[in-house]
C-alpha cells in the first residue's frame, strides 16, 4: 500500500511529486502518481524511477486530489474507497464541504490553494483544515505543500480571496512582464534584449522584496522627485493601474465561489 497517492499527474502534480521526494519527505516506494492520460503516465515513470504511477488509484492510506475542480469529489471519493484517510485536495474552489460528502464520515480533509512557482520550488500556498482534521492532519498537509515553497493556514472563507490573488497572481505578474517587453520594442530595442533585460528585472526586483522591506518603500527609492521613473508612474497611476489589479483580484476571488457552488 502505497503512503501517499497524489491523483493527476500534471504540472502541479508531477511538481508536489518532485519536491516530497526531493526533501526527503516520502520515499519512493511510498509514493504513487496517478494519472489518466497514458503519453503522460510514461512521461511520468522516466521522471520518477522507482515510484507506481498507475491509470486509477492503488490502495493507499492518505491522497493529494490535484485534477481539475470538477472532478475533484469523484476522485476524493474514490481514494477514500481505496483506503485513504486524510485527503489534501488542490482544486480550485472545491469546498471543504463538498470534499467531506464525496470522502464521507471521519475522513481528515484539508483543502489548500498552491500556485504555479511550487514548479521551482518557490510555491505560495493557503491551507484549510477540515470539520475532521486536527493538528497532525494539517500538519501532514503542511509538509506537503511545505516541500514546494511557503505554506500559510487561514481559515476556509480566506480561501477564494487567496485563489483570486496568489492562484492566479502568476498571470497578472507574466502580463506586466509581456506588456514591458512590448514597450521596450515600442521605445525601438531589439525583442531578444528586452526579453532578457526583463526577465533580469523581476528576479532582481523578487531578491529586494525577500530583504523584508516594504513594496512602497522599495518603490520610493527608485522614484526620484521628478526623474524618469516618476513620469512613468504618472501614467500607471493615470490609468489606475492599482485599481485594475484590485478588480482583477476581486473578480479572481468570485469566480473561485462560483467553482465552488
Amino acid at each position: 500500500m502505497a503512503s501517499l497517492a497524489i491523483v493527476g499527474g500534471g504540472n502541479m502534480g508531477a511538481a508536489l511529486a518532485g519536491g516530497l521526494l526531493s526533501s526527503g519527505a516520502v520515499r519512493a516506494s511510498d509514493l504513487a502518481l496517478v494519472e489518466v492520460v497514458a503519453a503522460r503516465r510514461e512521461v511520468l515513470k522516466a521522471q520518477f524511477v522507482g515510484v507506481e504511477v498507475a491509470e486509477s488509484i492503488p490502495a493507499c492510506s492518505a491522497a493529494v486530489i490535484a485534477v481539475k475542480p470538477p472532478d475533484a469529489p469523484k476522485a476524493a471519493g474514490t481514494a477514500v474507497a481505496a483506503g485513504a484517510q486524510r485527503v489534501l485536495s488542490i482544486a480550485a474552489g472545491v469546498t471543504v464541504a463538498t470534499l467531506e460528502s464525496a470522502c464521507g464520515e471521519g475522513v481528515a480533509v484539508v483543502r489548500a490553494m498552491p500556485n504555479t512557482p511550487a514548479l521551482v520550488g518557490k510555491g505560495a500556498s493557503a491551507i484549510a483544515g477540515g470539520h475532521h482534521a486536527n493538528e497532525a492532519d494539517i500538519a501532514w498537509a503542511e509538509s506537503i505543500l511545505g516541500s514546494v515553497g511557503v505554506v500559510v493556514r487561514v481559515p476556509e472563507p480566506q480561501l477564494d480571496a487567496i485563489t483570486g490573488l496568489v492562484g492566479s497572481g502568476p498571470a497578472y505578474l507574466f502580463l506586466i512582464a509581456e506588456a514591458l517587453i512590448d514597450a521596450g520594442v515600442a521605445a525601438g530595442l531589439p525583442r531578444a534584449t528586452v526579453e532578457s533585460l526583463v526577465r533580469q528585472l523581476f528576479t532582481g526586483s523578487s531578491l529586494l522584496l525577500e530583504s523584508g522591506r516594504a513594496p512602497a518603500d522599495l518603490r520610493a527609492q527608485v522614484t526620484s522627485p521628478g526623474g524618469t521613473t516618476a513620469a512613468g508612474l504618472s501614467v500607471l497611476e493615470s490609468r489606475a493601474v492599482r485599481t485594475a489589479f484590485i478588480d482583477a483580484v476581486a473578480a479572481a476571488t468570485q469566480r473561485s465561489r462560483e467553482l465552488g457552488a
